[in-house]
């Protein structure tokens, strides 16, 4: 792979790609190792890329499939919601609140959520990123919005 494309989509997705990893790993330092992990299959990858939307999808998706298997790992533990990352910081209380409560939302409703709302992909990208049917998609963004809305009523 070319140093100069990889330098160039590297800083370009990291954030994205730590965000996705928060998302499933709900763990800072597990999130930082995923980054580099995806990162190096991007490096060695032999894939040629059409355009900028294709990377992005492929990152997403070597992301997500990389933190599931993580996932079944057995040494694997959940982490409590209050040992998410104290170095997030919010200008305003209402993000954190907001923060906290997409984050105590279940993983299949958080991801879709993140990347509907933050990556700003239809529910066809989605449906077809997380290979779930259109249906589903639009089903677990209504499902998380009133799940969210209650835990924020609640707040």
């Amino acid at each position: 792979m070319d140093e100069k494309f990889f330098l160039v989509n590297a800083n370009k997705y990291k954030d994205t790609i730590y965000r996705i990893a928060l998302n499933y790993l709900r763990n800072t330092h597990d999130s930082d190792d995923m980054v580099q992990e995806v990162l190096m299959k991007l490096y060695s990858s032999n894939q040629q890329f059409e355009s900028d939307e294709h990377i992005r999808n492929w990152l997403i998706r070597v992301t997500i499939n990389l933190c599931k298997n993580t996932l079944r790992m057995p040494w694997r533990r959940n982490v409590a919601l209050d040992e998410l990352p104290d170095s997030t910081s919010f200008e305003h209380r209402e993000q954190s609140e907001l923060f906290v409560s997409v984050m105590s939302l279940s993983e299949k409703y958080r991801i879709v959520l993140y990347l509907f709302y933050y990556e700003e992909f239809s529910v066809k990208e989605i449906a077809n990123m997380l290979k779930l049917k259109e249906s589903a998609v639009t089903s677990r963004l209504s499902r998380a919005r009133n799940q969210l809305k209650l835990k924020l009523t609640e707040v």
